[in-house]
């Protein structure tokens, strides 16, 4: 049997175009092993899909002065060592790397190996995990055109972004009554990030009277961010993560407000789903998330708000903007051309594979 590594970890953006791949490798024979952080949140994403995980040391590269700076290059080269012991182990096809911190030392042991690797780039601009992984990769897949020129032109593969199947058969009706709704006014879904937003929740939550009466909520509010006082509020549901429901969450959506991740943005793409962008800014960020957006606004896929800008009244003027707005929107997303991210992925790990 046919057997591939997977790697990438510290957010759920590095992890669910993973999972997108499972089926595809799955029917076409592949053994699937992943090798993540010790207690990232992909170890239980990808525990949950039944797959052997293995967890390795990491540590963080950073550009700013910390004194963990000092001990982490040690995480990595323990990290390193464990990775190469476990692909020797395994002796795998093919790695696959979707990015993250806890891949490098996956993706250099690899190397070591004389194992094929493909990473997926999925931001605008090359993110400092991918950029030290590159030289030891064999293919580098992105998600923009503007991407290509920051990739190693003898390596780069504009493929899109893997987008789980699931997410496109969901239930509209389910979801209401997952939600406890029992109204016709248009559903607004929010989402900010596998962690939250404190600037979206604030945000949301400091109109959410007046929005009640035109909308009914959908609040993904992220851990540990979960507003008590709401939780009676009829027409708003609020949630601290959502796996297992997303696709009908997504199918019942009429208007999505959303970070800008580039893996969330090309799924809200894939479902035509009209949305407001509110980035990372710089000040959190390298600013990927900016680029991201803007690419997504110049293309009428999406309206953006900078995070600075962000007031409950401006929010809820863009809401209402953009629901007035909505087959702007999901004609232009329609006309998009979006590529079949998958089939190309995988073309691309049968002709790498060993």
């Amino acid at each position: 049997m046919k057997k591939i590594v997977m790697t990438g970890g510290g957010t759920a953006g590095h992890v669910t175009p993973n999972i997108a791949l499972f089926d595809s490798l799955q029917k076409d024979g592949y053994e699937i092993h992943y090798i993540g952080s010790y207690e990232g949140i992909e170890k239980g994403l990808i525990e949950d899909k039944k797959i052997p995980y293995y967890g390795i040391s990491s540590g963080k590269f950073r550009r700013y002065r910390s004194w963990k700076n000092l001990t982490d290059p040690f995480r990595v080269l323990h990290g390193f060592f464990q990775a190469r012991r476990l692909l020797g182990r395994i002796r795998p096809n093919v790695v696959f790397s979707k990015g993250g911190f806890v891949s490098v030392p996956v993706v250099m042991a690899a190397k070591t190996r004389h194992i094929p690797v493909i990473i997926h780039e999925s931001d605008l601009t090359p993110g400092l995990a991918n950029k030290l992984a590159m030289p030891s990769a064999t293919k580098v897949c992105c998600n923009f055109p503007e991407t290509l020129p920051y990739l190693p032109k003898e390596k780069a593969v504009l493929t899109g972004s893997p987008i789980r199947q699931e997410l496109l058969h969901g239930n509209k009706q389910a979801a209401k009554d997952f939600c406890g709704f029992t109204g016709d006014l248009p559903i607004l879904m929010v989402m900010g990030g596998s962690i939250g937003s404190v600037y979206i929740n604030n945000a949301i939550r400091g109109c959410i009277d007046t929005l009640l009466t035109k909308y009914q909520i959908i609040h993904l509010c992220g851990k540990g961010n979960i507003d008590e006082s709401l939780k009676d509020k009829k027409g708003y549901a609020q949630f601290e993560y959502i796996s297992e429901n997303l696709p009908d969450l997504f199918a019942a959506a009429d208007l999505v407000v959303a970070r800008a991740g580039a893996n969330s943005i090309c799924e809200l793409l894939a479902l035509h789903k009209p949305n407001i962008l509110i980035p990372l800014s710089r000040n959190a960020s390298r600013g990927d998330q900016i680029l991201n957006a803007n690419s997504f606004a110049k293309q009428g896929f999406s309206a953006v708000l900078e995070e600075e800008e962000v007031t409950s009244e401006k929010l809820m003027a863009t809401i209402d903007d953009v629901m007035a707005h909505r087959s702007k929107y999901i004609d232009a997303m329609k006309n998009s051309g979006q590529m079949n991210a998958i089939e190309t992925i995988m073309g691309l790990i049968e002709e790498v594979s060993r």
